[in-house]
């Protein structure tokens, strides 16, 4: 009589369940692999984006303004004048595209960056950094931007009579590196931003006090005018030099929940008071909450202006999270 070998039911479930557990284990893992690799390549961008400002302010003696602004218009367009993004184009190997656009002219009617995806401005942690936006009426379709420029830390911008805010960049500014009296080690060059994200903007009489709480913040936000939330639309045009979209401000902690509340639904949001130079000289004073956040857990990374890259906790302090926001305060800042 032959015997035939095989597994008890009892014995084949608890292969399956040793496998079961083994790819529990093993996927945390490859998952926190690939975040690694993720977060590396988002510090690469970050640092590309630190080089090409150096070599155009090698180029142009100063920093590239925010925007260009002429305050003498009554009334300009939303999408008037590129941001940082579009002027340091040729220094991030995207010489034909530069050569292709005109920088004078708006830029929501340019062909050449008609559904042009730029993978330097893209964190590939970011879900939504792969969904375009057509704004439509015969506008160009446009990959978001995970990556902002420092404006500072409240103040942006006055048309009136054309001051700028403390960070590193605003508005028809042509700041040189001797004007970062803080330290260009010390001071925050660009951070990480979410795409596609909400934010009102546009509100009544500036509150010009800076938001020292959620609480405060959320009131400001409360403030805004015109509601960009759905869909949210921050962050979504990277060639556009106003703070909501190439920017970010220190307001606020890194990864900050604002909290939003619009009808039934409740949105972590941003606040922009007045686009900067909307109604040129006879408009309000731009004051923004545009807060650095990341997909990364519990951190953001940062390019500062000596070039460096850093990843920066959400836990930072305050105190020391807008010091490292302006460029001529006199803080002391120590380790971060």
């Amino acid at each position: 009589m032959i015997k035939r070998r095989g597994f008890t039911l009892i014995e084949l479930l608890v292969v399956i369940a040793i496998i079961a557990i083994l790819i529990a284990l093993l996927l945390p893992a490859v998952q926190q692999a690939r975040e690694a690799a993720r977060r590396t390549q988002c510090k690469n961008h970050l640092k590309q984006l630190g080089l090409a400002v150096h070599n155009y302010a090698s180029s142009y003696t100063s920093f590239p303004p925010g925007a260009c602004v002429d305050p003498t218009v009554t009334t300009t367009g939303n999408n008037g004048s590129w941001g940082v993004h579009g002027r340091i184009l040729p220094y991030l190997e995207q010489g034909n595209l530069y050569n292709n656009v005109d920088l004078t002219t708006a830029w929501d009617f340019q062909s050449a960056i008609d559904g042009l995806k730029i993978s330097v401005y893209a964190c590939p942690s970011d879900p939504k950094s792969d969904l375009a936006r057509d704004p439509g009426n015969g506008k160009v379709t446009l990959y978001p931007t995970n990556y902002g420029f420092n404006y500072g830390t409240w103040f942006v911008y006055d048309p009136a009579d054309g001051s700028g805010g403390n960070g590193a960049f605003f508005p028809n500014a042509r700041l040189t590196m001797a004007s970062f009296t803080d330290g260009t080690s010390n001071t925050l060059l660009a951070a990480e931003v979410k795409a596609w994200q909400p934010y009102t903007r546009n509100g009544g009489p500036s509150p010009t006090t800076i938001p020292n709480s959620v609480s405060e913040a959320s009131t400001a936000v409360a403030s805004g005018g015109q509601s960009k939330l759905d869909p949210p639309t921050g962050h979504t045009e990277w060639p556009d030099g106003r703070v909501h979209h190439s920017g970010f401000t220190v307001t606020m902690n890194p990864n900050t929940y604002v909290s939003h509340t619009d009808g039934s639904v409740e949105y972590d949001a941003d606040y922009n008071s007045w686009q900067e130079g909307k109604d040129g000289s006879g408009g309000s004073p731009t004051y923004a909450i545009i807060t650095s956040r990341s997909y990364h857990t519990g951190v953001v990374n940062a390019a500062l202006v000596d070039g460096s890259v850093r990843t920066i906790s959400e836990n930072i302090s305050l105190d020391i999270w807008r010091a490292l926001g302006t460029r001529n305060n006199g803080e002391v800042i120590g380790e971060f």
